[in-house]
């Protein structure tokens, strides 16, 4: 019993591998496929950057909200995470600003990081050709927005 269980066990294994391998092939074999898997992950980029900094910021305010309950409230640490706290949701609200802003100006979609500790500002484009003129836009859209030299701005084109 044990040797046909052995053999059964092998032959699945030795199957699973056989179409492993057939759709290896026709995942990667067919160019127009590799196109949209390359779109679909681009796409699914932004959609999972999104929902992670939205668990890390919503993680981030608990914590910073058990700090004020906790806390008395004339002491430091009940000042240092109420201005925390505050920062968070101000840079928060830019964001999220920026990148409606970014896709009104007809980028297909884009995701901005604004730094907690400097004023450094990430710009991630969808943009299969990005021009110096849609550079020179979202610099302009950055520093009027959020009060920011274009020299504190990086944008990164992903296509």
């Amino acid at each position: 019993m044990a040797k046909k269980k052995k053999i059964i066990i092998l032959s699945c294994m030795v199957a699973l591998l056989a179409v492993t391998a057939v759709f290896n092939y026709v995942f990667t074999g067919n160019s127009s496929a590799t196109s949209q898997t390359v779109s679909a992950s681009a796409a699914g980029y932004f959609a999972q950057y999104r929902a992670e900094r939205l668990s890390n910021r919503n993680e981030e305010l608990l914590q910073l909200d058990s700090v004020l309950s906790v806390a008395e409230s004339g002491s430091n640490e009940y000042a240092a995470a109420l201005a925390m706290k505050t920062n968070l949701t101000a840079n928060t609200e830019k964001e999220m600003l920026l990148e409606t802003l970014i896709k009104a100006y007809g980028f297909e979609d884009a995701v901005v990081v604004i730094g907690l500790d400097s004023e450094n500002v990430n710009v991630i484009a969808k943009s299969n050709n990005l021009t110096t003129d849609d550079a020179v836009a979202i610099y302009t859209i950055i520093s009027e927005e959020a009060s920011v030299s274009p020299e504190n701005v990086k944008i990164i084109p992903i296509s």
